[in-house]
């Protein structure tokens, strides 16, 4: 597939059919993401890979808004940063982020992107639990390390909608 193909076909996915995703599509998916740049090539970001179906269902209760469609997902992708290499941690794990999701595509799967760094547990508590603790916990990542988002993904169970036409000169200026 073309890079124009992959762009254009990347969206974000809910829904899953139950087929798993094969161990190589992932490890393709995981090493494009090893080679995504870092700043000062620090490669500070780590991935957690989670294919096992009953912590998938626990990932999607990490939040009361925004992951519960991760337990219809066959795998996800917890990308997070050794903080102790970079200040630039969220960066570093943006960009990986963005080429799981990219790779995604080119192996033929479907995925969305949850946001776990510093989200509430509870949106009605903004202070309370936070999803970085609840996936700390539950996947025994160290302390040190910066959770930024989980990406699930799987074969989609729907073809989604084309992306709506550009909107105009306002979002780009020529200068």
């Amino acid at each position: 597939m073309e890079f124009k193909q992959v762009v254009s076909r990347r969206r974000s996915t809910r829904k899953f059919l139950p087929t798993p995703v094969e161990r190589e599509k992932l490890q393709r998916i995981v090493d494009a993401a090893l080679v995504a740049p870092t700043s000062r090539n620090t490669r500070s970001t780590r991935f957690y890979v989670v294919q096992d179906k009953p912590t998938l269902e626990r990932m999607s209760q990490m939040r009361d808004y925004g992951s519960a469609f991760m337990k219809d997902a066959t795998a996800a992708i917890v990308v997070v940063s050794d903080k102790t290499l970079t200040d630039l941690w969220v960066d570093n794990c943006a960009i990986a982020a963005t080429t799981i999701q990219l790779a995604i595509v080119d192996e033929g799967l479907a995925s969305c992107w949850v946001h776990v760094n510093d989200r509430p547990c509870l949106k009605d508590e903004p202070d309370g639990a936070k999803a970085d603790d609840f996936l700390r916990s539950l996947l025994g990542i160290p302390e040190h390390y910066g959770i930024l988002c989980a990406v699930a993904l799987g074969y989609s169970d729907y073809e989604p909608k084309p992306l709506p036409p550009y909107e105009g000169e306002e979002r780009v200026h020529w200068l």
